[in-house]
């Protein structure tokens, strides 16, 4: 099987969709072996802020030279992405073998009463496969949808993080605070340390229930670990870090957003956690390697003249971020916005956020299956002047012909959307 062919194996697996439970996942993993038992992992859930964590823990990881395996969604440039290594995507043909190996697995599942696998535990299995092969130090999880029954759950982690709570994906795991954090909590293991940057009172009571339940350690920020933010520089994001093992000199951020500090924080806060257990790490490298971090398509500039900022904001906490980084660097610019969603966002809500500082908007859409139409999102919105493009090029080109030197694009929405459209600006 070729590496299309893998691809295109892959993504049948969609027709299957989302299947709650981890019956499938622990049945595979005793068919290969358990493989997810040699690896030292590391477990991340939350409604915002993983990848970013994700992107900081390894930075951080790799300074002290260890190899790092990262499993993350969706992907930006390329499906490989999502697998990578020391931040290098699986190539082609590693993962064209390691589908020869889960087909037939997959289709063995398909003729039991488990049924057929879906793609996202299809590429779990993989990326635990490639890890577990590669023998890497660390492997980095990023779950997909909630935790408590995402096919990551498989995983023993060293650590567990859960970033924070926010209204996303309500259809499939409540719409209310408190239901979401009981499916983000599902990750948390026995006797393993916990850390969490969530705020709501009701949503950090059921997290601390469920630690206490499995008599797992847990670190709050703000209580067993804090940042101290200095504001913003042409670099980024400037900060202090305490705990009682460690107080930082002053770091740097080059992800925008005071937002971002809490992700760097929680990782620092795990990488002291990995030192306490014996780990070979040296503080010194920490500001390194915070300096160092990036991630694509978090406030990410890929034009300068004019400004062109892409920002996968896809739920009302991410858009809320968005509208605080835009006024903290750019308060006194004119602001256009490029604008496409997926079906299931509370997109009125998101665009309600962006109204106040955008000057006028275009609404597109683009080839996925669940691409919101660009006449609906226009219907939806109360930002003026706003045109309707449901050619997302052509509506680029319509922009950056009105803009000046001085203005900024803001493109959002929908991190599938930015994925597509980041390709203009190769």
């Amino acid at each position: 099987m070729n590496y299309e062919d893998s691809i295109q194996w892959i993504h049948s697996r969609e027709k299957f969709k989302f299947k709650p439970g981890l019956k499938r996942m622990e049945w595979m993993m005793e068919k290969l072996g358990h493989p997810e038992k040699q690896l030292n992992s590391i477990h991340i859930a939350g409604t915002n802020g993983k990848g970013s964590t994700v992107s900081f823990l390894r930075n951080l990881l790799q300074k002290q030279e260890y190899t790092v395996g990262t499993f993350t969604s969706p992907y930006i440039i390329r499906f490989n992405e999502r697998m990578s290594i020391n931040g290098d995507p699986i190539s082609d043909y590693e993962l064209a073998d390691l589908v020869e190996v889960v087909k037939p697995l997959a289709e063995e599942a398909g003729q039991t009463e488990l049924g057929e696998p879906t793609e996202f535990e299809v590429i779990t299995v993989i990326a635990i496969l490639y890890f577990k092969n590669k023998g890497v130090d660390f492997a980095v999880f990023e779950t997909g949808l909630g935790g408590r029954y995402d096919s990551t759950n498989v995983i023993h982690p060293l650590v567990s993080i859960i970033t924070n709570i926010g209204k996303d994906h309500t259809h499939i795991l409540g719409d209310s605070y408190e239901d979401i954090s009981y499916q983000k909590a599902g990750i948390i293991k026995k006797e393993t340390p916990v850390l969490t940057c969530v705020k709501q009172k009701d949503a950090l009571e059921v997290i601390k229930k469920e630690a206490a339940l499995h008599q797992a350690d847990l670190l709050i920020d703000g209580q067993d670990f804090s940042s101290e933010y200095y504001g913003s520089s042409s670099e980024g994001e400037v900060f202090t870090f305490h705990m009682k093992t460690y107080d930082s000199p002053e770091l740097v951020s080059n992800l925008k957003g005071i937002h971002q500090v809490a992700n760097a924080s929680l990782a620092l806060g795990a990488i002291e956690q990995l030192r306490g257990m014996g780990f070979l790490i040296q503080q010194d490298f920490y500001p390194e390697a915070i300096s160092a971090t990036t991630w694509p398509a978090r406030f990410e500039t890929v034009q300068e003249d004019p400004r062109v900022i892409l920002d996968g904001a896809h739920n009302e906490e991410g858009t809320k971020a968005l509208v605080s980084t835009i006024e903290n660097y750019f308060p006194d610019k004119t602001i256009y916005l490029l604008y496409a969603a997926v079906e299931g966002k509370p997109v009125h809500n998101m665009l309600e956020k962006l109204q106040p500082i955008v000057k006028e908007a275009w609404f597109t859409q683009f080839d996925f299956p669940k691409s919101l139409k660009a006449k609906d999102l226009e219907a939806d919105s109360m930002i003026e002047p706003a045109h309707v493009e449901e050619d997302y090029r052509e509506a680029l080109n319509q922009i950056l012909g009105k803009m000046t030197g001085e203005d900024v694009l803001i493109v959002s929405g929908s991190l599938y959307f930015i994925s597509d459209i980041r390709k203009c600006f190769e």
